[in-house]
């Protein structure tokens, strides 16, 4: 018997009049306020305007809801499309199933988007967003407490999970592997902070490290779990994906520091007084191509003048005109 668990609510439901307010879906709107937030404050400290983050979010966001169902869908495709299940419960995304790596995958494709709209680099905005994403997971992975799932094996801890009886699942305590994988994204934002304070992280690879301790900390959390998942030479197909995504970020962080030392100077270009500037510079150059004409027109009064009155007392037509005056007159 347990002197000490952590107890499940109830309900993953909060009536809020008509409304119901799902702690799954509520779990992942917080983690992405908490996310643009702090992404917000780091790319203005790396001189970039705020906003920015907030702007190319709207972008990300969306593709990375996609991206983590369409993972999750795939992956788990028994769940909805074997027999006696209902496909349509695929759409029904705050029942929980949402693949951090198809989220972070095709999220990368709408920041791109974003990223190319405001011309700013796509790697320095993923480097200021990176621990603002890792809290966001670390928010986001209550929402696995709120539905009771993907908890860990048997376990008569202090701080064991109790879980209730329901579909899918039996009654006991287990371990609570969704406060495990939350204490360990917090841990990774601080690294991040701390490395790229520390070595001054430019060019992607401080969410290359966001990536890479993420993953080192996801394989041997996914082990633990005991939810139904698929199997490949004996691991979890997750623990597979956390091994290569993890090589790969390695690679990159080495590879990106030999080919693209330091980090970025300027993150953001300022387009409104760029364009000012050579609004400016065009209407000088305009000015001095008039200026010379007016200086010859201008400088000697006479100019104009001049030329009139000689072509006056020089033009041969007025001359044959006033000779028969002068005879009629004589």
């Amino acid at each position: 018997m347990n002197l000490a668990s952590i107890p499940s609510p109830s309900t993953g439901v909060i009536e809020l009049g008509p409304i119901p307010l799902r702690g799954y879906a509520f779990c992942i709107i917080i983690g992405v306020f908490v996310a643009v937030w702090i992404g917000n404050k780091r790319w203005v400290a790396r001189g970039g305007k705020a906003g920015t983050v907030a702007d190319i979010a709207v972008w990300a966001v969306p593709f990375g809801l996609v991206g983590g169902r369409l993972y999750h869908v795939i992956t788990d495709y028994q769940l909805y499309f074997s027999e006696g299940q209902n496909w349509v419960d695929a759409f029904k995304i705050w029942e929980g199933g949402l693949g951090i790596w198809g989220a972070i995958a095709l999220g990368a494709v709408g920041a791109w988007i974003g990223c190319r709209r405001r011309g700013i680099p796509l790697p320095a905005w993923a480097d200021a967003l990176a621990p603002g994403i890792a809290v966001a997971q670390a928010i986001g992975r209550w929402g696995n407490w709120f539905n009771q799932e993907l908890y860990g094996r048997p376990t008569d801890l202090p701080w064991a999970l109790e879980i209730s009886e329901g579909p899918n699942r039996v009654a006991g305590t287990y371990h609570p592997t969704f406060l495990y994988e939350s204490l360990w994204c917090i841990g990774v934002a601080l690294l991040v902070i701390w490395a790229d304070r520390r070595f001054k992280l430019g060019h992607g690879r401080a969410f290359a490290l966001y990536v890479a301790a993420y993953c080192a900390g996801r394989a041997w959390i996914e082990y633990m779990r005991v939810d139904e998942a698929h199997h490949v030479l004996g691991l979890r197909l997750n623990v597979w994906t956390a091994i290569i995504v993890f090589a790969l970020a390695v690679a990159y962080i080495v590879i990106s520091a030999r080919l693209r030392p330091g980090r970025e100077e300027i993150v953001e270009q300022e387009k409104d007084d760029a364009a000012a500037g050579k609004a400016d510079e065009k209407k000088s150059d305009a000015d001095a191509a008039d200026a010379p004409e007016a200086d010859a027109t201008d400088g000697d009064p006479s100019a104009k003048d001049t030329p009139e009155a000689g072509a006056d007392d020089s033009d041969p037509l007025k001359k044959k005109d006033s000779a028969p005056e002068a005879a009629d007159k004589s």
